[in-house]
């Protein structure tokens, strides 16, 4: 689960099985019953329809778990994390970050820091577009040492320069017949 709506729907179809949760997190339920096999095959079966998948395997919950991390650090607006990414994940998930680091790369086939990297440019790319804050405001927010350090990552990661990216949002504005 990686949002609200998401545990609204996972409420919604346990109300309608009968079976009375404690808790619903983002990637965690807590069900008062155990579950048998029937009541299991009908809540995969009810999830799934709704574009949901019940995880069952500790180590696809705990990927999934890194994966919420990485977003919810990369949505935070205020103070920037002091903490070092591979302490803040450690803590978080109480595990020591070679073995998280190990598993995230054995199971999805690329490095957290990839994966991190990944979703902190798109994070520019949305703070570009839709925000009006200077690439200074953009690095601060989202913990890079520097602006270069901000441009470099992005121009390798998309081919282009923060700065034509921002050109590109302007001059697709400018063109008639765009909406």
């Amino acid at each position: 689960m990686v949002s609200n709506r998401c545990k609204m729907v996972v409420k919604s179809e346990l109300d309608k099985l009968g079976l009375h949760h404690t808790r619903v997190e983002l990637g965690e339920v807590y069900i008062r019953e155990t579950l048998t096999a029937k009541e299991l095959a009908q809540l995969k079966a009810a999830l799934l329809k709704s574009g949901l998948q019940l995880m069952d395997d500790k180590k696809a919950i705990l990927i999934e778990k890194i994966k919420i991390v990485v977003r919810e650090m990369l949505l935070k607006e205020d103070e920037p994390e002091k903490t070092k990414f591979s302490d803040l994940l450690s803590d978080e998930l109480n595990h020591d970050y070679t073995y998280l680091a190990n598993l995230f790369s054995e199971v999805t086939g690329i490095t957290i820091e990839r994966y991190l990297i990944a979703h902190k440019i798109n994070r520019v790319k949305e703070l570009i577009l839709y925000d009006n804050l200077s690439l200074t405001e953009i690095s601060y927010r989202l913990n890079y040492s520097s602006v270069a350090h901000l441009s470099s990552q992005f121009k390798k990661v998309t081919g282009l320069t923060p700065t034509f990216y921002r050109k590109l949002k302007t001059i697709k504005n400018t063109v008639p017949g765009n909406v």
